[in-house]
């Protein structure tokens, strides 16, 4: 583990936790991975418990944990969070801002609050969070940031607010490439397709949408948080020093379809 891909790299992983206590989502799976190749990972979340159930996988695997909470939403919080990282092992490597909510409905449908609100989390902490992460990186000698959006940036399709806001993202990235190239910071950005995790299945999902859901990919297959999390890994680490500023769908192909049939 201490000589893997990340070796001797620290990574701060927002949203890290979990919905579900024993359910892989792609912060999760992104942390696990990370510290597998040998990073030390900062654990970010408002939920305790949830991190601390990601530190205890980690550490049950010999890997390197430690546990953060706050609201990336908050500029404060994520000042604070650099700091521990800082603290804790003295530089940034790897950004992953995985903290994101759903949102359904047209602009006619949807209300200025709930508007506000996606645009804050899915947009506004992945911006406050590089804030602090980018003169960390730069100090460490450059650094990867990876921001997970969404194949409704391509492919609008009744979810307006969500849509806008992960189309933000892949502005937000391809800026933040251009911006920080020069201090040996990259920054790339995946955009899943339909995923099995604990965002999507907690609230309930009958095996029919389900099924609907896996036939949508070319492949004919279910998409997963380890799915996104083994192209973040990738996309972290120096394998990927050539690639920045790109968009990167782990879907399945199926953006490749038409519109639903």
């Amino acid at each position: 583990m201490a000589d893997g891909r990340l070796k001797d790299k620290v990574a701060i992983v927002t949203g890290a936790g979990s919905r579900v206590s024993d359910g892989v989502g792609t912060g999760r799976a992104a942390a696990v991975l990370f510290a597998r190749e040998g990073a030390r990972v900062l654990l970010a979340d408002r939920d305790e418990a949830a991190a601390q159930a990601t530190r205890e996988l980690i550490v049950s695997e010999g890997g390197v944990a430690e546990v953060f909470v706050g609201d990336v939403t908050r500029e404060q919080d994520c000042e604070r969070m650099v700091a521990r990282a800082m603290e804790n092992w003295g530089r940034v490597d790897v950004l992953d801002n995985n903290v994101g909510i759903g949102s359904r409905g047209t602009v006619v449908e949807i209300g200025q609050a709930e508007w506000e609100r996606v645009l804050e989390v899915n947009v506004t902490a992945m911006m406050l969070a590089s804030k602090y992460a980018v003169p960390a990186m730069a100090g460490s000698g450059g650094g990867s940031i990876i921001n997970i959006a969404s194949i409704a940036a391509m492919r609008p399709r009744g979810l307006t607010a969500y849509t806008v806001s992960k189309g933000a993202v892949v502005s937000l990235t391809q800026a933040l490439a251009v911006d920080h190239a020069k201090q040996g910071i990259r920054a790339n950005c995946i955009a899943p397709g339909p995923l099995y995790t604990p965002m999507v299945y907690s609230d309930g999902m009958s095996e029919e949408l389900r099924e609907r859901r896996k036939q949508a990919s070319l492949l004919g297959i279910e998409g997963t948080g380890w799915d996104v999390g083994y192209a973040a890994l990738y996309l972290a680490s120096d394998e990927a020093r050539y690639v920045t500023g790109v968009v990167l769908p782990v879907d399945g192909g199926v953006l490749l379809r038409g519109p639903e049939r």
